[in-house]
């Protein structure tokens, strides 16, 4: 299964939807296709779309999915790659209204540039983006947090 995670944000996103669905008609994408599509509104019969749900289900779809397709927030991000899912990552941008700046695009380039996602920055290259991620291997992803946690900790304990 591959899943489309949109996030929450406000703004609709349809860009990435219509690729993948293009994809699918085509048959270049055989696997059952799953969005979380938020505040888009976006239909198509190939594709199973929901808007919102409860974080343990966004995680149980995760766990399914073979591939994870998704904007370029980082608790999405850092959740798909904790479960060592293989992730493309397509920035919301500013000039199609998809977010109030590029911010997404410099996200998306430091988790491409440490080998952790396959990026896609023109969705015209899906075809070529999944086909890459068949062979694509992510660099294994290590959680800062509770290292940052601790030295918070030390830095408190010393005061």
């Amino acid at each position: 299964m591959i899943l489309v995670l949109l996030g929450t944000q406000d703004k609709p996103f349809e860009r990435i939807l219509k690729a993948v669905a293009k994809e699918k008609k085509k048959g270049s994408i055989k696997d059952k296709v799953i969005a979380q599509v938020g505040c888009t509104k976006f239909s198509d019969d190939k594709i199973k779309t929901f808007d919102f749900t409860s974080k343990d289900e966004i995680e149980s779809l995760i766990d399914k999915a073979r591939i994870i397709i998704t904007h370029a927030g980082v608790g999405t991000i850092t959740e798909c790659l904790s479960k060592d899912k293989k992730v493309i990552v397509v920035p919301r941008l500013k000039k199609y209204g998809e977010h109030t700046n590029d911010h997404q695009l410099e996200i998306t380039k430091e988790f491409a540039l440490k080998g952790y996602v396959l990026p896609l920055y023109d969705v015209k290259n899906l075809s070529k983006t999944l086909d890459d991620i068949k062979t694509f291997k992510p660099v294994r992803y290590e959680s800062n947090t509770e290292r940052f946690k601790n030295k918070v900790k030390e830095y408190i304990d010393r005061f």
